[in-house]
């Protein structure tokens, strides 16, 4: 990716190591792009989320300097949040006739407080519709790379996936899928939401990537994204698959707790953005036969 000469985001709060506060309820919308992880490891279950209400701003606290691959990565996410305020700037008025609103993007260490709860790194990057940030640990592309996604591509997917979610928020998506699951009968069903919730996320990252180079190239005249980088985009999708997280977690598959989406449906809803570049092919409900 030709990222270095992009625009910087002036929307990225950097809390670094200790951005702690009291503990809250975690938030509908904190479970993050592989935020059962860790929980998956150790439980071989799916982590139960609920809505929590209120709004708190992170709280700063003491502050270590970043190492300069640490600097270089909050820069890396800050031309990435640019090319999405850059790209949803243009594609929301234009096929949906609302304004786009960014988000706020917060990186942290270890763990930060957020309107959603305190949530910690092995959560995995999230957003959180009540105070409308992306909250990201760094150390997470390490992490990513290790899970079989290298690549900076697979990066920016991350990041334009946390603000698909957001894109969600601003539709009045968010809202409606939360108060469909408080109506469901079984976790299965809600499960069932939250795929198509997640799926529609990734194909959202798959509008950006299909008008990022456009964008990208009115306010830098370099291509932020090369044909090869797509590959990496790809792997970072299915990587977070949750028949892929199982099955290393503990060997067999149990579809009816997914909440992501399996790696093969992940990977299709991206392709679906990427190569349509239209919302309205994003409408993973009303394919699944939901009204919103």
């Amino acid at each position: 990716m030709e990222w270095q000469g992009g625009r910087r985001s002036d929307n990225v709060d950097d809390v670094g190591r200790g951005g702690l506060g009291r503990p809250l309820a975690f938030g509908g919308g904190a479970v993050g792009i592989i935020g059962a992880v860790l929980y998956y490891l150790l439980t071989g279950q799916v982590p139960d989320v609920q809505q929590s209400p209120g709004q708190v701003q992170p709280q700063v606290q003491t502050q270590q300097p970043r190492s300069g691959a640490e600097q270089e990565q909050k820069e890396f996410a800050s031309v990435i949040l640019a090319s999405t305020e850059d790209t949803w700037s243009a594609v929301l008025p234009q096929q949906a006739r609302v304004n786009y609103i960014p988000p706020r993007l917060t990186l942290f260490e270890d763990a930060v407080e957020s309107a959603c709860g305190m949530a910690e790194s092995a959560m995995g990057p999230f957003y959180c519709p009540p105070d409308q940030r992306v909250y990201l640990d760094v150390g997470f592309f390490q992490q990513l790379s290790r899970m079989g996604a290298p690549g900076e591509f697979g990066r920016a997917y991350v990041i334009a996936h946390e603000v698909g979610h957001h894109v969600q928020n601003l539709l009045g998506i968010e809202r409606r899928v939360t108060q469909l699951r408080r109506s469901v009968g079984s976790k299965a069903d809600s499960n069932a939401l939250s795929v198509l919730t997640e799926l529609q996320a990734d194909c959202f990252a798959g509008v950006w990537a299909h008008h990022a180079n456009a964008t990208h190239r009115s306010t830098n005249k370099e291509q932020l994204i090369h044909p090869e980088d797509i590959d990496s985009g790809l792997a970072a999708a299915a990587s977070v698959g949750d028949d892929r997280l199982q099955r290393q977690a503990r060997g067999y598959v149990v579809p009816e707790s997914f909440t992501h989406g399996s790696s093969a449906q992940r990977v299709q809803a991206f392709k679906t953005g990427m190569q349509t570049g239209e919302l309205r092919a994003c409408d993973t409900f009303g394919k699944a036969g939901i009204r919103l």
